[in-house]
């Protein structure tokens, strides 16, 4: 197996709690040629699909990575090619997937820039909407501020392209800020943002379940801190040992279905007291919090999924 990881520069990633990493050490331990890309480093010739990229590998100890020679690949020399570039899902973004695209069988892409495009992680959400909380996405001020006024609880206003918690408030009907935070959020009407009803259960975690090809491996329970409201890990949210519920399961079994069909074979959902609030596809983390928790090598699975999946497409091919 040969890998090549689409991501952010190195010098930016926090080891401690980066999924990607992870999964570069595993495939290092294996023996398996590791490279690495940003972005900006595809480019596509004659229909074909190349990068600038740099050979590396991981390690658990420091120096993290050890960096080797940079040099013109084709994406298609590889046997998998990983999206991990954090969101913003921007069009830069999306630019990446349409040259992801053209990588040709048997190469294997994680996860499948078709469903990239197709599935935001917030909205995507909506096509299960009995799952989730009291939903609204909306530009209109005067519709955004009626739906949190009747939320007995209060209501949850977050960017529907954002991600780690950034720009996500609560918001009361008897909050004098409210019509602010519609204006800023919404940039005076125009761009759409999520409503979402308050779920006050998020004090007791919300939940990151990991699937790996449509199939539940892990959970994690994240804790908002006392001076955030947020349960994101890289704002203080701590981390506890938790079980699948009932609940949980329903939501994995109504996913597992449209995960396989569109090639999302990493991700990661968020339940919110058995509401499902997010589903992400992007670059969704928790390896290394499972790995201490549970003392799972949930990157060793999925290398082993990944290569089973190149070979069916070899012999396929």
């Amino acid at each position: 197996m040969s890998h090549l990881f689409v991501m952010d520069p190195l010098d930016r990633i926090q080891v401690r709690g980066d999924s990607t990493f992870a999964v570069m050490r595993a495939a290092t331990a294996r023996g398996e040629p590791v490279w690495w890309c940003t972005p900006d480093a595809l480019f596509v010739q004659d229909g074909e699909a190349f990068a600038e990229a740099e050979a590396v590998e991981a390690h658990g100890d420091a120096p993290h990575f050890r960096r080797g020679v940079r040099e013109t690949r084709r994406l298609g020399d590889h046997d998998a090619v990983w999206m991990r570039k954090d969101p913003p899902f921007d069009m830069t973004y999306v630019f990446a997937t349409y040259q992801l695209d053209l990588v040709p069988p048997p190469t294997i892409v994680v996860n499948d820039p078709r469903g990239l495009k197709l599935f935001n992680e917030k909205i995507w959400a909506m096509h299960f909407a009995q799952f989730q909380p009291a939903t609204l996405l909306s530009r209109d001020p005067v519709r955004l501020r009626a739906f949190v006024e009747a939320q007995p609880d209060g209501a949850v206003l977050k960017p529907w392209d954002g991600n780690g918690g950034r720009g996500v408030l609560i918001a009361r009907a008897d909050d004098r800020n409210l019509p602010s935070m519609i204006e800023l959020l919404t940039q005076d009407g125009r761009t759409s943002i999520i409503a979402q009803a308050f779920v006050p259960g998020v004090s007791a975690g919300d939940k990151r379940i990991l699937l790996i090809d449509g199939e539940p491996v892990a959970a994690i329970n994240r804790v908002p801190g006392a001076r955030d409201h947020r349960a994101n890990m890289h704002v203080g949210g701590q981390v506890q040992a938790c079980e699948l519920d009932a609940r949980d399961r329903a939501i994995c079994d109504a996913l597992r279905g449209p995960l396989k069909e569109h090639g999302q074979i990493f991700v990661g959902i968020d339940v919110i007291d058995g509401k499902l609030t997010e589903i992400n596809v992007t670059s969704p983390t928790g390896f290394r919090e499972v790995e201490s928790l549970y003392g799972i090598d949930l990157a060793s699975q999925l290398l082993d999924v990944v290569a089973d999946k190149v070979a069916a497409a070899r012999a396929g091919a």
